[in-house]
C-alpha cells in the first residue's frame, strides 16, 4: 500500500487528463497504509506467534483485545472514495457523476456502517443479522458496477480504455465478493485466533486487490484516455 502511495503521487505530473481521479487513488492507499500499520500494532499485542522445535507456528492470545475497528474506519473513508474516482475516470456528463457518485458514496458508507455492528458479536444470530442488511447497499452496489456502468465502459474513446474500465469495475465486484464470504469465517466452525487470523488474511488480500491493483487500474485508464 505504501509503494502504491507513492507510485501514485509521483505519477501525478505525468497524468494530464483526469488528474482529480489520481490524488484521489494516492489518498486511499495512504490511509489503507496507516490504518495497516495499526491493525499490524494491534495484532502484535493481542497476539503471540510461536513455534516449538521448528514446528508448525501458533497463535495464541496475549491478553489484549484485537481492534477490527481500524480496519472498518479505514473501510468508512476509502471505500467511497475508490467508487467516486471510478466514476470520474468515466468521463460521465456532470450531473450523472454527480448523482452517482452521491449514491453510490453513500451506499457504500451505509454498508460498512451496518456491517461493523456484526463484526464484534460473537453471537452467531446476531451477526447474520447484520451481514443482511449490509448486503442491501452491497448488492445495489455491485448491480450499479456490473449493469449500470455498461454502457458506459463500452463508450470509452477507444477499445483499450474500454477494457480498462471493464476490468476496473470487474476487479472492484471480484474483490467485494471476497468480503461477505470472510465476515462469515466464524460461521463455519472456527473461532479464537485461528478465526481472526483466517479473517485478517483474508480482508488483507481482498484490500491489495480493491485498492492497490485497482488504483493501478485507474491510472493506466487515465493515462490511455489522454
Amino acid at each position: 500500500m505504501g509503494s502504491a502511495t507513492i507510485f501514485f503521487w509521483l505519477q501525478l505530473p505525468n497524468v494530464k487528463g483526469y488528474r482529480a481521479a489520481i490524488p484521489i487513488t494516492g489518498f486511499v492507499t495512504l490511509i489503507a497504509t496507516y490504518h495497516c500499520i495499526r491493525i499490524f500494532d494491534s495484532w502484535s499485542e493481542a497476539f503471540t506467534v510461536s513455534s516449538k522445535d521448528g514446528g508448525d507456528y501458533t497463535v495464541q492470545l496475549a491478553g489484549s483485545p484485537f481492534n477490527d475497528g481500524y480496519r472498518y474506519v479505514d473501510w468508512l473513508l476509502t471505500v467511497p472514495l475508490l467508487l467516486i474516482e471510478l466514476i470520474l475516470v468515466m468521463k460521465l456528463p456532470q450531473a450523472e457523476t454527480v448523482s452517482l457518485s452521491t449514491k453510490l458514496g453513500l451506499a457504500s458508507a451505509l454498508m460498512v456502517a451496518l456491517g461493523y455492528p456484526g463484526e464484534i458479536q460473537e453471537d452467531l444470530s446476531v451477526r447474520w443479522f447484520w451481514w443482511c442488511l449490509s448486503m442491501i447497499p452491497f448488492c445495489y452496489v455491485v448491480f450499479t458496477l456490473t449493469v449500470g456502468l455498461a454502457e458506459a465502459a463500452s463508450k470509452q474513446p477507444s477499445s483499450a480504455a474500454a477494457s480498462l474500465a471493464s476490468a476496473a469495475r470487474y476487479l472492484t465486484v471480484f474483490s467485494w465478493l471476497t468480503y461477505p464470504f470472510v465476515y462469515m469465517v466464524k460461521s463455519v466452525g472456527l473461532a479464537g485466533p485461528a478465526a481472526t487470523m483466517y479473517e485478517q488474511v483474508g480482508y488483507s488480500l481482498a484490500d491489495v486487490l480493491a485498492k492497490a491493483v485497482f488504483g493501478v487500474l485507474i491510472w493506466a485508464l487515465a493515462m490511455e484516455k489522454f
